[in-house]
């Protein structure tokens, strides 16, 4: 069996059969980091996890978004490398099957899709609160009418994103520069803002990892954290669709750097101005009584502003995401190869986002049907949090293996590509195993998280019989230097 050496094209060449493909650079530099801020979600992040994560770190929240913010750097950066050497939708899915084996790589892609697809209940649940919220802040509205409207939300992005890359992009720099510039500016008024505080004094402990109780404690602090993050990797699988300068490729970078700041600044906030029984009642309205608690009721409506752009947002680039990854895998055939049809004009994978749409919407329906907003949420934030780990962890392996000759070759490269990377993938395994093995989450969590995983087993184990090419051809991902002509490697060494 021969071993080729990937090399990267452009997205229009991809595929076979002359079939059109996904719009290749149509998205700039700065996009990308649009993209990042907006997967991540600060607003939504905020709103639907603040209560989750006390729940599990008490006044540790800051600690847990620091220690768990320092090797999501590590993987971010690795991310960054891979995207360089393998311009692929399916991101994570292409690198980690040439750096380690098929079945990993399938089951990072499929760790995307189980993720993303359980996220769109969760994502669209606080856009139903906060809408909702406009008309009547004060009323508990039913699980039933939160969905139901969080599902309209949905259809709305689906529509948006199944129109084409460049609206959604324009979309997304408008309501990620408003959702920014409001949690900015409120988050650092509250910071200084001495009256209304009804929490905790200050303390630099408040960033020890000796706030947690024990490694099960940190653990699950750390998986709720993660879950904090998860989104800014949505430039990965945009790939194709990008112009791939040096900005683009670190979008995913200063996306983290930007959600890391953000959502420091709000857990301390938060820490400063509600007790612990405050902040589990208040559930997803912590960024409105926030707002109401530093500038009053209208202040209180802009940050419902700003979460419901964020979540909108959010929705959008989740389907962004998964529905790159199942076009990617029906390219590859590794799932049916309906996936990877690609609409002639928009450019869009059309057949994959109505599957997502579809599947969805099933789940939507079932959600309603749960005992309380704050169950959804829990359930669905512990789950994927540990989808989310299988993936992070594997293509931050990938990174060192791919770079392996060049680590050693220079202290810079022993940290960026060695150290940090290595550091995110220990960091995911070890958040994942305890989590599993440990009782820090419900039964109903484990199975949610570990079931969606194993689904994915049937598609794979059927096409590795089949031996389509992605299982039966081995190939090598080469790192960016062995792509560049001799003179351009050496300089870039």
């Amino acid at each position: 069996m021969s071993e080729t050496l990937q090399q990267p094209a452009p997205a229009a060449a991809a595929g076979s059969g002359g079939s059109p493909q996904l719009a290749h650079g149509a998205l700039k530099g700065a996009d990308s980091i649009v993209m990042a801020v907006a997967g991540s979600a600060p607003g939504y992040s905020i709103s639907a996890t603040t209560a989750v994560l006390v729940g599990a770190a008490v006044l540790g929240g800051p600690a847990a978004l620091l220690w768990c913010g320092i090797p999501m750097l590590g993987i971010a950066l690795a991310f960054s490398h891979l995207g360089r050497s393998d311009v692929n939708a399916g991101a994570a899915y292409s690198w980690v099957r040439k750096a380690l084996h098929p079945g990993l790589g399938f089951i990072s892609g499929w760790a995307v899709v189980a993720s993303a697809t359980i996220f769109m209940v969760s994502g669209a649940v606080p856009a139903g609160q906060a809408t909702l919220s406009l008309f009547n802040e004060n009323r508990q509205w039913s699980t039933g009418a939160v969905t139901a409207v969080g599902a309209i939300w949905f259809l709305i992005m689906a529509a948006i994103v199944a129109a084409g890359v460049t609206i959604t992009t324009k979309a997304q720099w408008i309501m990620s520069a408003v959702e920014v510039a409001i949690l900015a500016v409120v988050g650092l008024v509250a910071l200084f803002h001495e009256a209304g505080r009804h929490g905790a004094a200050f303390s630099w402990s408040w960033f020890s990892p000796t706030q947690f109780h024990g490694m099960s404690g940190f653990a699950g602090a750390a998986l709720i954290a993660a879950f904090y993050y998860w989104g800014w990797d949505v430039t990965a699988n945009l790939n194709e669709e990008s112009k791939h300068s040096k900005l683009a490729a670190r979008g995913g970078i200063i996306g983290v750097v930007i959600v890391f700041a953000l959502f420091e600044l709000y857990t301390i906030d938060i820490n400063l101005f509600f007790s612990q029984d405050a902040i589990a009642k208040g559930s997803t309205s912590l960024p409105t009584m926030l707002g109401a608690a530093v500038g009053g009721s209208a202040t209180g409506k802009l940050m419902i502003i700003a979460v419901m752009l964020s979540t909108i947002a959010t929705l959008e680039t989740t389907l962004i995401q998964v529905s790159r990854s199942l076009f990617a895998m029906g390219r590859d055939n590794t799932l049916p190869k309906i996936f990877g049809k690609v609409h002639a004009t928009r450019r869009t994978p059309v057949v994959a986002t109505a599957a997502v749409t579809l599947v969805s919407l099933a789940l939507f329906v079932a959600a309603a049907f749960q005992s309380s907003v704050q169950t959804v949420m829990t359930d669905s934030v512990n789950a994927i949090g540990m989808q989310i780990a299988v993936y992070y962890s594997l293509a931050s392996l990938a990174v060192t293996v791919v770079y392996r000759k060049k680590v050693l070759t220079s202290l810079s490269n022993a940290l960026f590509i060695g150290v940090l990377p290595l550091l995110g993938s220990a960091f995911m395994i070890f958040t994942f195993v305890e989590n599993l093995f440990g009782d820090s989450l419900s039964a109903g969590t484990k199975e949610i998280g570990l079931g969606g995983l194993a689904l994915g087993l049937i598609p794979m184990v059927y096409y590795m019989v089949k031996k389509v090419p992605y299982y039966s051809r081995r190939e090598r991902l080469a790192s960016e230097d062995e792509l560049l002509p001799q003179g351009a490697a050496e300089a870039a060494a």
